[in-house]
């Protein structure tokens, strides 16, 4: 879903007719535009770089809340966006604006002169290139697909390295042998450059552990003291949110410069915001169908995401009933199964327009396997009179960010 103006949906179309045919992950092409921009990735500020699979997105609210706290200015790239794609871009506080984008967006355009590249490849390249001419004291930069190969992976002296949990997801591109999915995040991880993890799985935590130690970068794992160095409620819903603001916290404790003191640690702690995590949606014309209940929306789309949301919906007691789309390619049964016993019915709709949905007959049939009273709709506002009408504590809408954006839009809740 996109609600960008018609100016920047005009100057983002432009790249369609140089995609290649066959998407590879590779550097080669973006560090190709770099070089004819005149290599701005080597006139940005002090950069965290952010890889992994789950909770990239929250763990970087979390680092820009502490070091605004510390007064500082800060840029941030995310992706993908929810309802525009100026939220993808950051700068040093503030959502890109559309005349400026446009200016990087055409400068990106005229430098590639015809030669073949990736939208997440050109729009990151429009990044990098904003990043390098509005000052800012931090880069917070979030990996888009793996790390290695991904677009964002053109720094040769990052500030810091942070690597989230890694887990299953983007099989297509990534695979499905866990260890080699945490070498592709491990990617990012450069000669000599301090590193900090998340509590991982054995088997990846060993190949991060490894590669640090082959580019001499210092390794700091999570630890249960610096989880202790956070509050124990944090600003964002659920245990695994305290996880990722800790990260966050040992990000800062490690970063050279600029310094972020404990004090900013600890509000940024508190006052971080993320949409789409666990967020609950305000009075609009969603949850004006909801019949009374909360509506909760969450982006996640994978078994380790579930698994995080099942435990929080599990803490916060009450009926749960699910309104679910997701991709084709995803996990769905890994997806449905940490949900048995938390979830009192799933009512499926195809994913957001223009994204490859999972058929919603087929989603609910899978939902069946380990949850009562499934059903399929052909759209969000049938599904969640469906939903309603179960009289529930609450309706949780998820399975993906394009859903997510999706219902921000229709809800009137433009991410700011």
């Amino acid at each position: 879903m996109s609600a960008d103006s018609a100016a920047v949906e005009a100057a983002l179309k432009k790249f369609e007719g140089l995609y290649p045919e066959t998407i590879e992950l590779s550097l080669g092409r973006i560090e190709d535009l770099l070089e004819a921009l005149g290599r701005p990735q080597d006139k940005l500020p002090p950069t965290i770089h952010v890889a992994g699979t789950n909770g990239k997105g929250s763990t970087c609210a979390y680092l820009r809340a502490m070091a605004e706290a510390e007064d500082l200015s800060v840029h941030v790239y995310t992706s993908p966006h929810l309802v525009r794609f100026n939220e993808r871009i950051r700068l040093a506080g503030n959502l890109v604006e559309d005349d400026a984008l446009i200016g990087w967006l055409e400068r990106v355009y005229a430098a590639l002169d015809g030669r073949p590249i990736t939208r997440f490849e050109a729009t990151t390249a429009t990044a990098i290139l904003a990043f390098s001419e509005v000052p800012a004291d931090l880069l917070i930069l979030e990996v888009g697909l793996g790390g290695r190969f991904d677009a964002t992976n053109v720094l040769d002296h990052p500030a810091l390295s942070v690597i989230t949990p890694v887990d299953f997801d983007h099989k297509q591109f990534l695979g499905s042998d866990l260890a080699v999915i945490a070498g592709e995040k491990a990617g990012i991880i450069k000669s000599g450059r301090p590193v900090v993890s998340a509590i991982q799985a054995r088997v990846c935590g060993d190949v991060i552990k490894a590669k640090a130690a082959e580019l001499y970068a210092p390794l700091t794992p999570l630890s249960i003291e610096d989880i202790e160095k956070v509050p124990e409620s944090v600003a964002l819903p659920g245990t695994h949110q305290r996880y990722n603001a800790a990260l966050a916290g040992l990000a800062m404790r490690t970063l050279e410069t600029p310094k972020v003191g404990q004090s900013a640690i600890w509000q940024g702690a508190q006052s971080a915001t993320w949409p789409a995590r666990m967020q609950k949606l305000a009075d609009g014309p969603v949850t004006q169908l909801s019949g009374g209940a909360d509506v909760w929306l969450d982006g996640g789309h994978n078994p380790h995401a579930a698994t995080a949301i099942a435990e929080l919906l599990r803490e916060m007691g009450g009926s749960t009933v699910m309104v679910v789309g997701m991709m084709a390619s995803k996990d769905h049964g890994g997806f449905f199964h940490p949900f048995k016993g938390a979830v009192e019915a799933v009512h499926a709709i195809p994913n957001a327009p223009g994204h490859a949905s999972a058929d919603a007959v087929r989603l609910a049939e899978t939902a069946k396997l380990y949850l009562p009273n499934t059903s399929a709709h052909a759209s969000l506002q049938v599904a969640m009179k469906a939903a309603a009408a179960r009289k529930p504590d609450r309706i949780l809408i998820c399975g993906s960010l394009y859903l997510a954006g999706e219902v921000l839009e229709k809800n009137k809740e433009l991410p700011t």
